[in-house]
């Protein structure tokens, strides 16, 4: 649980990041007639590239130190294909959830104060 947390905090505090960068271009969109459902998906679909890769990444080395670390025990299991699947769809559950606070705010947020202050 707390790993968990503390890689929300560190997930919010990257989309807080990218968000304040980018605050020119999502006031430019939103003038010229972006929903605030197309800013959420381009800021969140960023974030949920990089968590799929990392995924795709760290599943098959998981599984491969899981199998040669449950080889050493008198009664073996074998794992399944669906725990690294409801893991990865876990991952990404929590990522969206975390990032998609801060993505709504910067796109309900008034356009004109993000193109006024840069």
């Amino acid at each position: 649980m707390l790993t968990i947390i503390i890689s929300c905090m560190g997930l919010f505090a990257m989309a807080m990041l990218i968000i304040g960068q980018r605050t020119r271009e999502i006031g430019i969109r939103k003038v010229l007639g972006a929903s605030a459902a197309g800013v959420v998906t381009l800021i969140s679909r960023d974030f949920l590239v990089l968590v799929g890769i990392a995924i795709l990444i760290a599943s098959p080395v998981a599984y491969f130190l899981m199998r040669q670390w449950l080889k050493e025990f008198a009664y073996r299991i074998d794992i399944h294909w669906s725990v690294f699947v409801m893991a990865g769809g876990l991952a990404m559950l929590v990522a969206a959830l975390t990032v998609s606070f801060q993505s709504v705010r910067a796109a309900l947020m008034n356009p004109v104060k993000s193109l006024r202050t840069e």
